[in-house]
């Protein structure tokens, strides 16, 4: 037994100290950035700015790997199995916080990565309808909702996704019953209600003000806390009467669990400085995101965030009847 312990406490050790000598020369080869979604989206677009600048950083090229596939799982699959030494990262975002509750997914997106910190938060769901309908403010459409039960339909890009998640609160806090229509994207649902196929939808920022630009649409409010800098006439839902009306996603960084706290450190330095660039933050902005403040920008705070953000999802989750799943 005495020479059992022996062992494994040895063994304990001489890996410490494995770890610790491969913190002390990481990184000394090129990084990976896991996009576990299309390229061109809300989250792989953050994550190819950021390679530039971060590369320089750290001394070493970042490559940006698309792995899209079942909501994001793919990926963040890949790298949950990949070696803890830095190497392999995941630039994870809010559906894979919504997966947990929604799909028997093989991990907790809190608990089961080294979770890194923010590259950017936002953009908010932009409530927009048809150009061609009446609907001046979001009171008409609500009223005109509740007057013809079924008439409304919103393009939505399918369950558990934060447009349809957004609908689902909208008809529990007004009392509607809007119709939801998946797409294979948020994108395509935006182009339905410019074309009148629908009559309105929960878009991102990037999608709803170039329609509205050409007058296909109209913005009814912001599913945000705050209104959107560039576009300050829009309401955020929460002025309009619908409390914690909240829907911005989020673009982060998580290494596998174990990954040396060294090295999460150091990545953690290497983004946070990449990210004060101008240039990141002017990209970020036409894209009706902002950047987190360096300081504040820590692996705790961003655990932290992501712990509250489940907690959330899950209770959005209950609003469609749907029970939670068990996180692991």
């Amino acid at each position: 037994m005495a020479k059992r312990i022996i062992a494994a406490l040895l063994g304990a050790a001489i890996g410490l100290a494995a770890a610790t000598a491969q913190a002390q020369t990481y990184p000394n080869r090129p990084i990976t950035l896991v996009v576990p979604f299309a390229a061109g989206g809300l989250s792989d677009v953050p994550a190819r700015v950021l390679a530039a600048p971060m590369q320089e950083n750290l001394g070493v090229s970042i490559v940006v790997e698309n792995k899209p596939g079942a909501s994001g799982v793919v990926g963040a699959t890949q790298v949950l199995r990949a070696e803890p030494d830095g190497y392999t990262l995941l630039v994870n975002a809010l559906a894979d916080v919504q997966n947990l509750h929604y799909l028997n997914v093989p991990y907790n997106a809190v608990d089961d990565f080294a979770l890194i910190g923010k590259m950017a938060d936002g953009p908010a769901l932009v409530l927009i309808v048809d150009a061609k309908l009446p609907y001046r403010t979001l009171g008409e459409l609500v009223a005109d909702a509740k007057a013809n039960p079924d008439k409304i339909s919103f393009g939505t890009s399918g369950p558990a996704t934060s447009p349809a998640i957004a609908l689902t609160q909208l008809n529990h806090l007004a009392g509607t019953k809007i119709q939801d229509v998946p797409y294979r994207g948020s994108g395509q649902a935006a182009a339905s209600v410019a074309t009148g196929a629908v009559q309105g939808t929960f878009t991102f920022y990037s999608a709803a003000k170039p329609l509205a630009d050409d007058g296909k649409v109209r913005a009814l409010a912001v599913a945000g806390a705050d209104r959107i800098a560039s576009w300050p006439d829009v309401p955020t839902m929460q002025e309009l009467g619908y409390p914690n009306f909240d829907h911005r996603g989020f673009v982060g960084l998580a290494a596998p669990a174990k990954t040396p706290p060294q090295v999460v450190a150091l990545l953690n330095k290497a983004l946070n400085r990449a990210a004060s660039s101008d240039l990141f933050k002017a990209r970020m902005n036409a894209l009706g995101m902002t950047v987190p403040e360096a300081a504040s920008n820590t692996p705790e705070t961003f655990a932290a965030f992501m712990q509250k953000e489940s907690a959330r999802q899950a209770d959005l989750a209950k609003l469609s009847g749907h029970d939670p799943l068990a996180t692991r």
